[in-house]
């Protein structure tokens, strides 16, 4: 009596061109699954810069959990800083002051985006509507002092006297510097802000970076060709800072992150070594592991 064949039985591949095949459908599937947790849930970071320390490290990879502020479609090429055209579904929940936030870096101060999709990993100070103030390197928020993160870093002993603008500061033009800072509203959607020839300046690229036109002409200001002296900001914006304070290229410097930017939270470290060795030079790079920070949560 012929046997029956069970029918959880595969036939394995005889030829190269089956083995090529099934190996071909198989990438494709697992890849197709990586495209959709790295897109909606969680992702791999590489921490590329001290100004977090010593919370995280130069060096650190981290787990993101993306489905915590905002779920995006995917916001660049896989692997690459190449931009994609993305939709954002905003989340239930949202960004809480102290949060360690990651997110798409919205270009230097006078840049109204910036050509490549960088993300930046810094702590968040302050929600849309707060107002934010440093006086001698300690920052108060809403006039409340706003505690130091656990491992807040100060690399200088000295403090940058209020008289003493820096001329890299956000905005433009304004005569702060990162230890005598402020005070500056962050804005919300809604917010009416009144625009004139004394704060074109300060004004000018925020305006440009929510799609919009601006201009002097005939000295009035015209915005997207119509005449005025007010203007709607139409999203939520947070204010960002390093935990390294002498050591940071932050909100300061370059303004205010909106809503839409926010990738999600990190959670864990689960690699760490010396980004500084060449890949190269593996034994070195291997030595330079630090077992340590692996498992480490950030908070």
């Amino acid at each position: 009596m012929p046997q029956k064949k069970d029918p959880k039985h595969k036939k394995k591949p005889r030829t190269l061109k089956e083995k090529i095949y099934n190996f071909v459908k198989e990438f494709v599937v697992v890849f197709g699954i990586f495209l959709v947790l790295n897109s909606f849930v969680i992702a791999s970071f590489q921490v590329p810069t001290s100004s977090m320390e010593d919370t995280v490290m130069a060096g650190d990879f981290l787990f993101v959990n993306k489905f915590i502020y905002n779920l995006a479609t995917p916001r660049n090429v896989p692997l690459t800083s190449i931009r994609l055209p993305y939709i954002v579904v905003p989340s239930l929940w949202k960004v809480e002051r102290g949060d360690v936030v990651v997110f798409e870096f919205p270009g230097y101060r006078d840049e109204v985006k910036h050509p490549a999709m960088i993300y930046y990993l810094k702590r968040c100070i302050g929600l849309p509507g707060d107002t934010i103030q440093i006086i001698d390197k300690v920052v108060y928020v809403n006039g409340e002092i706003f505690p130091n993160p656990k491992y807040v870093k100060f690399e200088r002993a000295y403090i940058l006297p209020k008289d003493q603008p820096d001329p890299r500061i956000f905005p433009k033009g304004a005569p702060f510097n990162e230890d005598n800072y402020g005070p500056i509203v962050v804005p919300k959607k809604g917010d009416v802000i009144k625009i004139d020839l004394s704060n074109f300046d300060a004004w000018e690229t925020f305006i440009k970076r929510e799609g919009h036109s601006i201009e002097i002409k005939n000295g009035k200001i015209y915005i997207d060709g119509v005449e005025k002296n007010e203007y709607v900001v139409e999203h939520d914006y947070y204010f960002m800072m390093g935990d390294n304070r002498d050591n940071s290229l932050d909100s300061r410097f370059w303004g205010f992150v909106p809503d839409k930017y926010i990738v999600g939270s990190p959670i864990i470290v689960y690699w760490s070594w010396n980004p500084d060795i060449p890949i190269f030079n593996i034994f070195a790079k291997i030595a330079s592991i630090k077992f340590s920070r692996i498992g480490m949560i950030i908070k």
